[in-house]
């Protein structure tokens, strides 16, 4: 894929950026109810709880991770940074995908049961403990970087290098 220019790289990470955010919000946002629902004496409050993560589960966790994952994958093949060039990237897009899934074929499916029981569970206190430290983690990644370069990433350089050593020096007169 070829470069992003750079008004539009920076609106594509401003996006990824936004929604990246609005996940790791949205799991603490769940967290926070898995909480309330498995502390509380009230089996009212509890069953509210579990409601309200439904919500959240149906209509705004899978929207919000597909757009992370999209904007991400975007930004990596139209910047330098390539999708399997960097480590640091290469393990983002891995654990994006993995807490996608995990988000639509394990979290919906428990909070649906946990709403549908209204019996506290410890599964949703896990697993949005589980998400948030991987969401952390590809933060504290992106904004670090380390690793360097993957088997793919050197032999890119190398290439380009070699491109560059054969191609003809132009004289300024």
């Amino acid at each position: 894929m070829k470069h992003l220019r750079r008004l539009v790289r920076r609106g594509w990470l401003v996006a990824h950026v936004a929604v990246s955010v609005s996940w790791l919000g949205l799991t603490i946002g769940l967290l926070a109810l898995g909480i309330t629902a498995y502390t509380t004496d009230s089996a009212t409050m509890t069953e509210a709880a579990y409601r309200a993560m439904k919500v959240f589960g149906d209509w705004l966790v899978l929207p919000i991770a597909v757009l992370t994952l999209g904007t991400g994958v975007v930004l990596s093949l139209g910047t330098r940074w390539g999708l399997a060039r960097h480590r640091w990237v290469w393990i983002k897009f891995w654990l994006t995908l993995i807490t996608l899934c995990l988000s639509a074929f394990s979290l919906r499916p428990e909070i649906n049961g946990a709403a549908a029981a209204g019996v506290p569970d410890t599964s949703l206190v896990a697993a949005p403990v589980i998400s948030s430290s991987a969401y952390f983690f590809m933060t504290a990644i992106s904004v670090l970087k380390p690793w360097g370069l993957t088997k793919r990433g050197r032999k890119y350089r190398a290439e380009n290098r070699k491109a560059v050593d054969a191609a003809p020096v132009r004289q300024t007169t």
